[in-house]
């Protein structure tokens, strides 16, 4: 029976990389010349860690992080940013966490947007952080996909391991 499966999450590798071109266009930066500031990528816990002087810094170092990340291809659906914090001598914090898998609410959310659509015969099942999605032919499992794609479930949704 064909199937497919719906995930999310980033690439960790683009994410570092955007991150690397953000810190040498601020080290180049004239309104960040001799002020001290921190973007550090916590691979473990998949968060970006910022610091900054103040809020506008912060706000202005994040702009840079989310555009980069847009020209290498990260969506930015799957970043999860805290608000700022007000940390010791007035600066600021903030923390970015990385979406890499569905949430068991999502998860339950795509199911019943499949299960509410009505394509004959498809069924979703939830298996850890993925979706799977059966059917007993090819084009409703497309179309199926095609109307994953046209909703907004707050992350990027990827299909992949379609098979017949």
């Amino acid at each position: 029976m064909p199937s497919f499966d719906v995930t999310t999450g980033v690439d960790l590798q683009e994410v570092d990389n955007a991150l690397n071109q953000a810190r040498k266009e601020l080290q180049n930066r004239y309104d960040f010349k001799g002020m001290k500031w921190e973007a550090d990528f916590d691979r473990k816990e998949n968060k970006l860690k910022l610091h900054a002087e103040d809020g506008t810094k912060l706000r202005a170092i994040w702009d840079i992080i989310a555009e980069k990340m847009v020209k290498r291809g990260v969506s930015l659906k799957n970043l999860d940013a805290s608000k700022p914090v007000e940390a010791s001598m007035g600066t600021a914090r903030q923390e970015i966490a990385l979406v890499t898998g569905i949430s068991s609410d999502k998860a339950k959310e795509i199911v019943r947007h499949v299960k509410d659509a009505g394509v004959k015969k498809v069924q979703a099942s939830i298996q850890a952080d993925v979706v799977r999605i059966t059917g007993p032919k090819k084009d409703d499992l497309q179309a199926c996909m095609a109307m994953l794609k046209a909703a907004d479930f707050g992350i990027a949704l990827k299909f992949g391991n379609f098979r017949d």
